[in-house]
């Protein structure tokens, strides 16, 4: 059974193409993908990666909101007992700002420039089924 990714786009960031190019290369690599769109509050993804029993959760940001979104979908997936579900991130985030996201629990951030490829290796190698 193949891996399920849910890719978000957290708050008021309405660039999505990012998001986009990732969910279409992971789609091509295998794995079923879930794309929730934007303008997403961080309960919404919570609730929809419960709902679709994913694996992961990447999300992209753009605005400068990562800190605060990042760390808060990562508890919000504690709080109703799914730890376990991987979740990763991207878009435009400082490399200053990477120890205190990975400390919160996300996995790693992908910066602009990433190649798909290496996200698409990144999750083969990190992300195991839940169930």
């Amino acid at each position: 059974m193949p891996l399920r990714i849910l890719i978000a786009k957290p708050g008021l960031d309405g660039h999505d193409r990012g998001a986009k190019v990732v969910a279409a290369a992971l789609r091509d690599a295998g794995f079923e993908v879930v794309y929730t769109g934007l303008h997403q509050t961080p309960e919404m993804i919570a609730n929809a990666a419960i709902q679709e029993g994913v694996d992961a959760v990447g999300l992209s940001v753009m605005s400068g909101a990562h800190t605060t979104l990042f760390p808060l979908v990562v508890n919000l997936l504690a709080e109703r007992g799914a730890p376990d579900i991987v979740v990763f991130g991207g878009g435009i985030v400082p490399d200053e700002d990477v120890p205190d996201l990975e400390a919160s629990g996300v996995r790693t951030v992908f910066r602009p420039g990433t190649p798909l490829s290496a996200i698409v290796d990144w999750v083969r190698e990190n992300v195991k089924p839940r169930i």
